[in-house]
């Protein structure tokens, strides 16, 4: 089995670890022996419930109950959105500054299922040329969600090789070295389960995709440098 993860916050309730991209959260999803449940349970010494979903290709932040009696009071927190979830994204396009994407989506994995109401929150937080960073927050929690939604924009997110487009993604691994979904889960913030306080918890950007960014910003210095000289 892999290494530890980073733990971001843990109390006798909760634990709350950093998730790599590429790694399932548990068995039933994934049907392998190396999960994130399985490598916290190691850490820990101690069985844990998972009460929310993360994409395999989404990093970030991953809650897990320490009890059965704290996974049912969590579960209904993300039940009545009393949760507010955050992801970071870089999509191709430029959407506008904010806005509320309202579309029904299917429930599960089940594409052909009914759809159900879903509805994402996103702010515009940088432009670099034809690609934007995207802040997202979903109301809702169905499968895939944030990328679904960001496509329904046509904003697909790069590196997305269900709802993406295969050319920027070739692009951004070619010349940027980004081999991964670039959606990462930067924030949780809910009601305490025992207390009832509210609690914030936070994952940085991790390094590959910081790194692409910084990547993009100097371009983005470099053209606007370049233009500037030739009109003086």
């Amino acid at each position: 089995m892999s290494g530890a993860l980073p733990i971001l916050f843990r109390d006798q309730a909760l634990v709350a670890v950093d998730k790599p991209a590429g790694l399932a959260v548990h068995r039933g999803w994934a049907g392998e022996c190396d999960v994130a449940m399985m490598r916290v349970r190691d850490q820990l010494g101690m069985h844990m419930f998972p009460v929310h979903r993360l994409d395999r290709a989404t990093s970030g932040v991953l809650l897990f109950a320490l009890s059965s009696e704290i996974a049912s009071r969590l579960c209904e927190s993300f039940t009545t959105h009393a949760v507010e979830k955050t992801y970071l994204a870089l999509v191709r396009g430029i959407p506008p500054e904010a806005g509320l994407i309202d579309h029904p989506l299917p429930p599960g994995e089940d594409r052909h299922a009914p759809r159900v109401s879903a509805q994402t929150e996103y702010l515009r937080q940088e432009v670099f040329g034809r690609y934007s960073l995207i802040e997202a927050r979903p109301r809702t929690g169905r499968l895939h969600q944030v990328r679904r939604h960001l496509k329904h924009i046509a904003c697909p997110v790069i590196g997305d090789v269900n709802y993406g487009k295969g050319e920027h993604n070739r692009l951004f691994r070619d010349r940027y070295g980004l081999h991964r979904l670039f959606l990462h889960a930067t924030r949780l913030c809910l009601p305490h389960p025992l207390t009832g306080g509210r609690l914030e918890i936070a994952s940085p950007l991790p390094y590959e995709l910081a790194a692409v960014i910084e990547q993009l910003r100097g371009h983005v210095s470099q053209t606007a440098a370049t233009v500037g000289a030739t009109t003086v």
